[in-house]
């Protein structure tokens, strides 16, 4: 698979389908590890380096979960990956994409709501300059008009020209943002296309997704 300059694309599939586990063994992150094949970022092999260097590659992650430490404020967690590299967002900028992060910024991981605590993950994201963003189930656990902000912000993204490679399992919202869908089976992709040809085929939707 691959995801180009300023494209999202959808990683779908049933739960156990090893769309998370791909995206960590991208990170570097634990088990599993890249076994086979490769992984490029720019044309440079990403596979045996540790995470952290991955991470300088400018790889963005946005884990499943927000993985938000309970203890630091908004603030905190945002000027702790402050790097001032080129194409790093500021906390200013970070402030002005998320407003509700600015208002927030005093407040510890704890006192945060789900909404905020999934701001605060894509903002910590983006201080490290990411020229593509990696994201598993940016929607999970969020009232609609979250969903509604994260699909916007999404949106923003893509036209500064992010790669975003979107884990999901709200199925319409990723079709309503993805350029390209990638359906997961067992860990092998067994079809590629976009939302619109996905949507006319329902006999993919109900083998590969359980929608009806």
């Amino acid at each position: 698979m691959q995801v180009r300059p300023g494209e999202i694309v959808a990683l779908l599939g049933r739960n156990g389908m090893g769309k998370t586990s791909l995206v960590r063994s991208v990170m570097g992150l634990g088990t599993p590890r890249v076994q086979a094949g490769t992984v490029r970022m720019e044309g440079r092999d990403l596979v045996g380096l540790p995470a952290h260097r991955i991470a300088r590659q400018r790889i963005g992650y946005v884990p499943q979960g927000r993985r938000v430490f309970q203890s630091l404020t908004v603030l905190e967690h945002l000027e702790m990956l402050a790097r001032g590299q080129p194409g790093a967002w500021s906390v200013s900028r970070v402030f002005q994409a998320f407003p509700r992060l600015q208002e927030r910024q005093g407040h510890r991981g704890s006192q945060l709501s789900g909404g905020e605590r999934q701001m605060l993950a894509i903002g910590r994201a983006l201080m490290t300059g990411p020229r593509i963003l990696l994201m598993d189930e940016p929607t999970e656990g969020l009232a609609p008009v979250m969903v509604e902000a994260v699909e916007a912000i999404l949106r923003s993204l893509r036209e500064e020209g992010l790669g975003i490679l979107l884990v999901e399992q709200n199925l319409y919202s990723a079709l309503s943002v993805a350029d390209r869908v990638i359906l997961l089976e067992t860990g092998q992709v067994v079809w590629n296309g976009t939302p619109a040809e996905l949507e006319a085929q329902q006999d993919l939707l109900e083998r590969y997704l359980g929608v009806h």
